[in-house]
Formats: structure tokens, sequence, C-alpha cells
């Protein structure tokens, strides 16, 4: 039996430990060929989903998957946003159906989730990424992207870390009984790759990596920000525009996105997520044959 001497020692040692230890996922080691497949988010249609039908460009999400197919993608990442209120295993089962004809994959879904909010909030966010997580796994979606979220007024970044890591855990172990990965963006509060780094060094679980977005870096080098988190990378999406810290949203030097893609090892899709002001029907398969070329 211990002393009192060292128990307390003990205690107080415990006290002193970091109340995060790090032991977080490794980066992702792939054998065989490197394989890229090329995917459109839903998101960059996000004007035209909030529109009535009938008026100029409005789409819902089986239009979607028709404009995905009519641009010859491999895949078409869905958007828990533009889903009909009231979704039901019958939309999800018809949409399935509808991919698997255009022969297409659905190559991943998002989720709007914060993880930072305060603890009487935590439940509705966990019961609300618990029925999307069902939603995309009927889906066959292989990867959900998600988020730490925008902490609450007065919340200090230890503390937000703090309340993310245990709820992005438990959404993983629920995510990992539907056979489903979840990714965490560098979005919001994790645009700071340290913050981002901290909870990828710190949550422990095979359902777990990270989402690359490559517009969603603000330092003075985002490209080197990017780079840190290639390696566990699940999930990759590619914008057109950065926005280096102090100066205004300039194009992105996509061929050096994807060198620091393939340099990671990464394999799998590479969404197209298109966020810059030219329309985005115009737009957007100029874009993808452009990453068709790099990839």
């Amino acid at each position: 039996m211990p002393t009192r001497r060292s128990f307390l020692a003990g205690s107080l040692a415990f006290a002193a430990a970091p109340l995060l230890p790090a032991f977080g996922i490794e980066p992702f080691k792939r054998g065989g060929k490197q394989i890229l497949k090329l995917s459109l988010a839903a998101y960059s249609l996000r004007t035209f989903f909030n529109k009535k039908e009938g008026e100029a460009g409005a789409i819902d999400m089986p239009g979607f998957l028709d404009y995905c197919a009519s641009l010859g993608l491999d895949g078409a990442e869905l958007t828990q946003y533009f889903f009909p209120k009231d979704t039901t295993s019958a939309y999800l089962n018809n949409l399935k159906r509808k991919a698997h004809i255009l022969g297409l994959d659905i190559s991943g879904g998002a989720i709007g989730n914060n993880f930072t909010v305060d603890p009487p909030d935590r439940e509705p966010q966990m019961k609300h990424v618990r029925t999307w997580i069902d939603h995309y796994a009927a889906l066959g979606a292989p990867v959900i992207r998600v988020f730490a979220g925008n902490p609450p007024r007065g919340v200090s970044e230890e503390e937000a870390i703090r309340r993310a890591v245990p709820a992005l855990e438990e959404a993983c172990e629920y995510a990992g009984k539907k056979g489903v990965m979840l990714a965490i963006e560098n979005h919001d509060f994790t645009t700071k790759v340290d913050r981002l780094m901290q909870i990828i060094e710190t949550i422990k679980s095979p359902w777990f990596g990270v989402n690359f977005d490559s517009g969603n870096f603000h330092s003075a080098d985002p490209y080197a920000d990017m780079e840190k988190i290639a390696p566990y990378a699940i999930n990759a999406q590619i914008k057109v525009e950065i926005r280096p810290e102090g100066k205004p949203k300039q194009p992105a030097d996509l061929e050096r996105v994807m060198k620091i893609l393939k340099g990671g090892g990464y394999s799998g899709y590479v969404v197209l997520e298109y966020e810059a002001p030219e329309d985005p029907y115009k737009a957007i398969p100029k874009c993808l044959d452009q990453l068709r070329k790099l990839m």
C-alpha cells in the first residue's frame, strides 16, 4: 500500500502533467501506387442550393449528382446543409441509387458542428453528429469532414481544445461502429496550425484523420502549414485561392499544393471546393481541367 507521502507526490506529479498528453495518430503509411481521384464539393454551388426551383442555376442534391456526372468526375462530396430538413431513409436510398447509376462514388460528406461549445450545449451537438454519421454511412460515404468549431466568447484556447478532444473521440468511436472515418478540417478555431496539430497529436483513433483544406490557412506561409498536415490527410479539398496573413486573397499555386499532397503520401479523393468570385458554373469546369492535369 502506498504511503501518504508517496500518494501526495504522485498526485502532485499528475496535477503538473499536461491535461492532454501527446499520443495521437501517426502519419498514414500507404503501400502500392499513389491513387488520386477527382471530386467536387457541393459547397461549391452553395448560392444555387439556396435558390427556389425555377430560378436561374437552382440545384438540389440529385441535380448536383447529375452535374458531377456531366463533368466526368469520379465522385461527389455532399454537404449536410443542403439536404432536406426532413431527410428520410427513402431520400438517402434514392440518392445512393442515383449516384451508382451515374457511376459516381459519394466521396465524402460534411457535418456542420461545434465541439467547443459550453458543456450544456455539447449533447445536442453530439446528437446532430450521430444523426449525420448514420445518414452518410447509409449513403456509403467513407469519410466525413467535421470541425472543432469556434469557441464561445471568453473561452481560452486551452479550454477550447480540452472541450473539442473528448467530443471528437466520442464521435470517432461512434463513426467507427458505422465504418466511417472523421476528418477534422483546418477551419474556424483550427486555421492556426499549432492548434490543429495539438488535436491531431492527442486523439488516438483509427477512425480519425485530417481534412486537408488548401485555402483555410492564413499564416505568413500557408504552404508550410499544408506540409505539416498532409501526412495525416484522409480527405483533400483544394481551393483556387489562398489568403496569407496580412495580404488579400491571391491565386493558389495549385501545382505546389498538389506536390505537397503527393509528398505527404496522400491517396484518395482530391475535392475541388470552389469559393472564388467568378460564376461557379463557368469556373468549375476550368478548375477541374487544371487539377486533372496536375493529378
